[in-house]
């Protein structure tokens, strides 16, 4: 393999991780605000469907973006009323609607099966493009892929640096302190709630409209896809710029599998397509594994040197979810 086969390749992972960090990125402003947004399967397919058929039919492929995040804020408002002013479970709301846009995304997308529409083109960036190596990367890519890479930083930016995150923080930890502090915490949800819908959307005409051009209905390969997502959350431990590395870590798995098909002749294709899913999972094991009480009894049994090498590598690895996440909150 040529390095510029692996360049292009790489290029590749990096195009095909933005639909993937847009759709983390809502879920981690939405968790961080303390609702779960569990529709988010359901809600990449039928953004990825009105996407295209709404860039299909006006010839514009923003609107069509702009069509996939108006979906994302709708579902994401169902979901916020129905577990904030509703009180009802985010888990099950969230649920019953990943496998309800699902199927209206199968259904509502029939007339649109296979058909040829607009696709969002490269746009490479005049004199950093031509940078060796880095240029090819990074600077020859579409307006999505260079919007995700934005997106990671104005995320982490947003949470961790300005006054706005710190309180976001705050109703996803502790709600009765921020509200004492002056924050609108339901009103607040609902607005986090609805901005990481949007993101959430815009994960699936980023897949209809550049990465899988067109909608092909249950073979989109897309089925899936927001439970990933939703695993990913977890590993970055509701922080951007770890749920960013997670995301590109699957999107490697799967071009890997491309790449070690013609090796591993004897293995069948589908088992190489599949591997990056159940590999994200064991990550995800790995990741909350260090806080179970029978390792930490291995590890006391470990000679010292060892265990203080293991035990740094799982206390960096481990995360824990926002403390009043999924729990609603009274102001009374």
């Amino acid at each position: 393999m040529t390095q510029e086969t692996i360049l292009i390749g790489l290029a590749g992972v990096l195009a095909s991780a933005a639909p993937v960090i847009f759709a983390v990125l809502g879920e981690t402003l939405s968790e961080r605000a303390g609702v779960i947004n569990l529709s988010m399967n359901g809600t990449i397919l039928l953004s990825a469907m009105g996407g295209f058929a709404a860039a299909y039919n006006t010839d514009n492929i923003v609107l069509g973006f702009l069509a996939g995040m108006l979906i994302g804020a709708l579902v994401a408002l169902v979901v916020a009323f129905a577990s904030i002013t509703l009180k009802q479970s985010q888990v099950a709301v969230g649920f019953v609607l990943a496998l309800t846009c699902r199927d209206l995304s199968y259904f509502l997308g029939n007339p649109y099966m296979g058909e040829p529409g607009p696709r969002l083109q490269a746009a490479p960036i005049p004199v950093l493009g031509e940078i060796p190596i880095l240029g090819q990367l990074f600077f020859r890519q579409d307006a999505i892929t260079y919007l995700s890479f934005i997106s990671i930083f104005l995320a982490w930016l947003w949470i961790f640096r300005t006054r706005p995150g710190l309180m976001l923080q705050g109703i996803g930890e502790k709600p009765a302190a921020a509200f004492i502090r002056g924050a609108n915490v339901n009103l607040m949800r609902y607005v986090y709630t609805v901005i990481g819908g949007a993101l959430i959307g815009l994960a699936g005409p980023a897949y209809s409209l550049a990465i899988r051009a067109g909608w092909m209905g249950t073979i989109s390969g897309l089925d899936g896809i927001g439970w990933i997502a939703l695993s990913i959350t977890i590993f970055g431990g509701w922080n951007p710029s770890r749920a960013a590395f997670g995301a590109y870590l699957f999107a490697f798995l799967q071009w890997l599998g491309l790449v070690l098909q013609p090796v591993f002749t004897q293995v069948p294709s589908q088992v190489l397509q599949v591997a990056p899913f159940p590999l994200m999972i064991l990550t995800l094991l790995l990741v909350n594994i260090g806080n179970a009480e029978w390792v930490e009894r291995t590890l006391a049994a470990m000679p010292e040197t060892t265990r203080k090498i293991l035990s740094k590598a799982l206390r960096a690895m481990r995360a824990s979810p926002p403390s009043a996440l999924g729990v609603p909150f009274e102001s009374e």
